[in-house]
């Protein structure tokens, strides 16, 4: 087997022997024959194992170049095109005006079609709305601005389980169908005996029909063609073998390159690949069958591979009656049109996900939730930042127009970030499952991209002079809400005075820093409308607070040390308790422990500390994790040996450090809790969000690293996760006869939460993690891997997530009624990732959205195109950007029936809502990704047993979960 392939695992486990299950499938009750579509494909992983530049060097580039040549040979030949950063890339870099003159034409005869037209094949698990949306909207851009196309189908066939999410996103964007691969292995067991790989999806519950989208599970042998035939030992249908690192050969030889169809080999190739079609045909309603031929890195040598095809094909369909099979080259489209057309009545799936995934009883798919946590984390922030910037660069333009900011500059900065956060929602990216190197290649990428648009913030805002003991402060809302906040910095004095733009003292605390004792935190209570920034400005002094200096209302903290407690001297708990109170909570932390004892809301008792999972490292001694694989090597043990507390009472903020020491006599820690216990200012400070920050590694070799919040819940170890920051998914607990602990993790990107009849035990992230319930009143979140094994492809491609940093990720925690949590929840997981920035400008009129919508996009993206289609084609493509479109999107965050008063309907007027920005001339409604118009926007209706028959024109009114995407064109501005 291709080493590569062994990641793409276990759909080839079944190792393809040919069980030739003909019987009377070779034709149809009707006696045709069995209808097949060859789709040629090479799946290409924007990094995993080697970089994109590396990608692309070694064959990437060779994929487009000889896949041009070779379609534009043969009228019959056809290919898809599914990762839209290599094919850019080729385009700007490799591609000559003959093989851009080529691609026209073949894309407009349809023999090169585009699918999903994402600029990657994004992960389902891991991933945010926000990116996932993002990164499909910068590729379809793409594609409509150079070509006039908009993808219809998607390929989703390598992502490690499958989301509900993902379906509702492409059938906004005007997908008429979805294809999938990975789920359960037992689960596609199930589905083909039954026939019931293919069925309508529903994948929103308050959507339903309105979204819904036909959905092709792959067979077992997934995306690739099979890899063995009887005859040969080579790799089957690859005739231009297994793709060289670092340089392509000179001569065109490739390693493992399959025997050529010859006069004596016609006949077994036929044989076998008839047979394969066969044994997919039972699985199967119809008979049309897809035959996926390609696999990673193919088709680098188009030539080879279709004149090796070309004469199988034609001696299959020249013997057709006797093989009771034909066989015809297709785009993904000609297949599902030809499932269209059958007029079948499908089954209905309703939101259900297909995760998590597992591969073998012992290969539960659970463990990259949590890999590399500090690469996810960056890709949270990076996405956060390019919002703000957005919305900000949106408003300028807006604004001043003719500004002293170089809008194409501008727009290069943004585009770079774009381009930066797209890439890594690839499924071996966020989901942290690549080599070390490659790891560093998306950090780069973010981390430089992200120092641009600091350039273009700093450019775009005043910047105001001050000297070492004042600093202006400018903090910005990216949130289109009114918020009150606290916001913390770090600063080098001991004293501090904060006085807002109108020189009123504002309510601030100062403290000892947690990270060092030569810094300070300091605390300001701020107060922001939607889209708005406030100027602050803070005087520093090196002295205690005295009649010379105006100290405002700000707070000089200090903290309470309490002593550090062996594990092994607690005999008895719970009778030295101190309190910790809110206008929200009553926290008690208990002094025989050093750990939290109980909330009071409704008398809930709750501990939180750090417990590990040991892993195997030897592949000889029974199942091992890394980067994909969680396989627990029993149950969780405690992390540490000792605890140290130290509390800092505070008028603004309480914040309670513990400090986790792996032995007892260990002077450094491992691990720490840093929780942060608001005050609640007024009415609108929020008390009830208890802020938690933590601090672990490096962790020891072989460890999976759990926050485990342990309560009096009676949950019966039920968990509630959500899909990709949309919704909200019940997650039963089940039993299983092997890795019952690994196959009962699921995927939290936003949200998680436990409740019973009366509470409800909320968690939101700022960035993915594995989460379960192991136990009853249990919510556990998997925070930090570090893993190492001989496992041999594992070393080979230098796999083994040998992750030796400390990461410092956050979570806010609430605890409240069932009917209390669900009007916060959604709002607070956008709040905690889309957090105040800090920057200096002039202040702008605020842009407010009713609390139950969220501004989802607000950004230039440049394109050039004519938001009329048939105008847009008889035009030059790819012109100058129009700096004046702005894409606008909304999103209902409720659930139908979630809250009584949320979750109803909204109707805004936009003109009246986007005033404070400006003057709203024309408004057009799109699909997602704006490349289409909604009005004449029309999918291709399935049959099912429930099949539904559906003033002013800035007046929109937005359903439970809905988005909508607008084009906005705003009035000039002449100053």
């Amino acid at each position: 087997m291709n080493a590569s392939l062994a990641k793409k695992m276990s759909f080839l486990v079944v190792s393809v022997v040919f069980i030739c299950c003909c019987r009377s499938h070779g034709v149809t009750a009707a006696n045709k024959p069995i209808q097949t579509f060859v789709i040629p494909h090479s799946h290409m992983d924007v990094g995993w194992v080697y970089t994109i530049q590396e990608s692309m060097h070694a064959y990437a580039a060779n994929v487009y170049t000889s896949v041009t040549e070779e379609l534009s040979k043969a009228e019959d030949r056809r290919f898809i095109a599914v990762e839209q950063e290599f094919f850019r890339l080729w385009w700007d870099t490799a591609a000559t005006d003959s093989h851009k003159r080529k691609v026209r034409q073949l894309v407009k005869e349809g023999r090169l079609e585009f699918i999903i037209g994402g600029q990657v094949m994004h992960d389902e698990a891991v991933t945010d709305l926000d990116d996932e949306i993002l990164q499909m909207t910068e590729g379809h851009g793409f594609l409509y601005e150079t070509f006039g196309v908009r993808p219809q189908f998607s390929w989703h066939v390598d992502p490690f389980g499958a989301s509900a999410t993902t379906p509702v996103l492409f059938a906004l964007a005007g997908f008429d169908a979805h294809l999938i691969s990975r789920i359960d292995y037992d689960l596609k067991d199930t589905m083909q005996k039954n026939k019931k790989l293919q069925f309508v999806w529903r994948g929103s519950p308050s959507l339903k029909e309105k979204q819904q989208i036909f959905t092709h599970v792959m067979d077992q042998f997934s995306y690739c063609t099979p890899s063995y035939v009887p005859f040969s030992n080579s790799s089957g249908f690859y005739w231009n073998g297994v793709a060289l690192f670092p340089d392509p050969p000179k001569d065109g030889v490739y390693p493992n390159m399959s025997v050529p169809v010859t006069k004596e080999t016609v006949h077994a190739y036929a044989k076998t690949m008839v047979e394969n079609i066969k044994q997919r045909a039972a699985w199967f309603r119809t008979n049309h069958v897809l035959w996926p031929w390609g696999c990673d890195k193919q088709f680098y040598n188009s030539s080879v591979q279709f004149n090796n095809m070309d004469p199988l094909m034609k001696y299959i369909n020249q013997n057709s009656k006797d093989f009771g099979v034909t066989v015809q080259y297709a785009t993904l489209g000609e297949y599902f049109q030809a499932i269209h057309q059958s007029d079948l009545v499908w089954e209905l799936r309703g939101s259900e996900d297909f995760l998590p995934y597992s591969t073998e009883p012992h290969q539960a798919w659970t463990g990259f939730y949590a890999s590399r946590n500090v690469l996810k984390g960056v890709a949270r922030r990076a996405s956060a930042q390019l919002h703000a910037a957005e919305t900000l660069f949106t408003r300028y333009r807006i604004s001043f127009p003719d500004g002293p900011v170089a809008k194409d500059w501008a727009l290069d900065k943004l585009r770079a970030l774009r381009w930066a956060v797209s890439e890594v929602q690839h499924h071996d990216g966020i989901t942290g499952t690549e080599s070390p190197k490659v790891a560093d290649m998306y950090l780069q990428h973010l981390l430089q991209a992200m120092m641009g648009v600091e350039e273009l913030l700093t450019a775009i805002f005043s910047s105001y002079s001050s000297d070492a003991l004042e600093q202006h402060v400018i903090v910005y809302n990216p949130l289109a809400w009114n918020t009150t906040t606290i916001i913390n910095f770090t600063v080098t004095f001991p004293t501090a005075a904060v006085f807002d733009d109108d020189g009123q003292p504002v309510p601030a605390q100062i403290q000892r820093s947690a990270q060092s004792n030569a810094t300070y935190d300091l605390f300001i209570v701020v107060e922001l409308g939607g889209l708005q920034q406030r100027k602050y400005l803070i005087k520093f002094s090196e002295k205690e607070c005295s009649g010379t200096l105006k100290c405002g209302w700000t707070y000089e903290a200090k903290g309470v040390l309490f002593e550090r407690l062996n594990v092994r001297d607690w005999l008895k708990t719970g009778r030295r308790l101190l309190p910790v109170l809110n206008q929200c909570y009553k926290l008690m932390f208990d002094q025989d422990t050093n750990l939290l004892h109980s909330i009071t809301y409704l008398r809930v008792r709750m501990t939180q500390d750090f417990w590990e999972y040991h892993a195997n490292g030897d592949v000889k001694a029974g199942p091992i994790s890394d980067n994909y694989i969680f396989s627990a090597n029993g149950s969780a043990v405690r992390a540490y040996e000792a605890v140290a507390m130290e509390i800092i009472p505070g008028k603004i903020v309480t914040e309670i450090r513990q400090l986790f020491f792996r032995e007892e006599g260990d002077q450094d820690y491992a691990f720490s809790i840093t929780t942060r216990v608001p005050e609640c200012f007024g009415s609108r400070l929020p008390c009830h969000r208890l802020e938690q920050t933590y601090s672990l590694g490096p962790l020891r070799l072989n460890t999976e690293v759990v926050l485990r919040t342990s309560s009096s819940l009676e949950n019966n170890k039920t968990l509630y996760t959500d899909d990709n920051g949309y919704q909200m998914m019940k997650r039963t607990h089940r039993k299983f006869a092997n890795n019952t602990v690994a196959r009962n993790y699921f995927p939290m990107v936003r949200t998680a939460y436990i409740e019973d009849e009366l509470s409800r035990l909320v968690l939101v992230s700022d960035r993915a993690h594995g989460v379960s319930s192991q136990a009853d009143g249990q919510l556990e979140v998997m925070l930090h891997r570090r893993l190492w094994n001989n496992l041999a492809w594992n070393l080979g491609y230098n796999l083994t997530l040998n992750d030796s940093s400390v990461v410092r990720p956050t979570l806010w925690m609430m605890l409240g009624s069932v009917s209390a949590t669900a009007g916060l929840y959604q709002r607070e997981a956008i709040e905690l990732q889309h957090r105040p920035v800090v920057m200096p400008i002039d202040q702008p009129r605020e842009f407010v959205l009713p609390p139950n919508l969220h501004l989802l996009s607000l950004s230039i993206p440049g394109w050039n195109y004519s938001s009329n289609h048939s105008v847009h084609l008889s035009n030059d493509m790819r012109s100058e950007p129009d700096y004046d479109r702005v894409l606008l999107r909304i999103m209902h965050l409720f659930e139908e029936g979630e809250d009584p008063e949320l979750s109803k309907p909204v109707t805004i007027n936009l003109k009246d809502v986007l005033r404070g920005i400006g003057e709203v001339k024309v408004l057009e409604e799109r699909s997602l990704t704006g490349t289409r118009d909604i009005t004449s926007l029309q999918r291709w209706k399935w049959k099912t047993a429930d099949n539904l028959e559906t003033s002013d024109a800035f007046t929109v009114t937005i359903s439970p979960k809905e988005i909508r995407t607008f084009f906005v064109h705003f009035a000039s501005r002449n100053f």
